[in-house]
């Protein structure tokens, strides 16, 4: 399977790097990295045994946790990138939250074989960025998906009222 070098997910703030999906502080989570391949993003992820939902075949949430977080990393890569930074150079990236999140599945997914999901940020607004991304099972797409994440407030996961 192939590699993410430099993922954006390394270097969020250890406060915000607790997500299940692609937390690397999370011990229990799936540890999704997002990274650039070429103009598009990409997280490369082979399903656990546990996540069936059906003998041979991968369970349908955790191809739409896949999109949620590739959606939401890639979002950061490219505001990253437009605020003139790349990952390494020391900035700490902005965080995205999932506002929407839009599933198709268009294929059963076959366990066993590596999945890689391939983003594109379609529309950006200041604060709210429109990433469609594709879940490829070797050369077949068996889910696309659609996810409007937001750029994450500061107060996000305050104890204040």
């Amino acid at each position: 399977m192939e590699k993410i070098e430099q993922a954006i997910q390394d270097i969020y703030a250890d406060d915000v790097a607790m997500c299940y999906g692609c937390g690397r502080l999370n011990e229990s989570g799936h540890h999704f990295r997002t990274g650039w391949d070429g103009e598009n993003t990409v997280t490369f992820f082979t399903p656990k045994p546990e996540h069936t939902a059906i003998p041979g075949f991968v369970y349908g949430g955790m191809l739409a946790s896949l999109i949620d977080c590739h959606g939401t990393g890639s979002a950061s890569l490219f505001l990253h990138k437009k605020n003139g930074h790349v990952i390494g150079d020391g900035a700490e990236p902005p965080r995205f939250v999932t506002a929407s999140l839009k599933v198709d599945f268009l294929k059963p997914t076959p366990h066993g074989i590596p999945l890689k999901a391939v983003g594109m940020v379609t529309e950006i607004h200041p604060k709210k960025f429109k990433v469609e991304t594709n879940v490829y099972a070797d050369e077949d797409i068996v889910a696309s998906g659609e996810v409007i994440a937001v750029v994450m407030p500061k107060s996000f996961g305050s104890k204040e009222d």
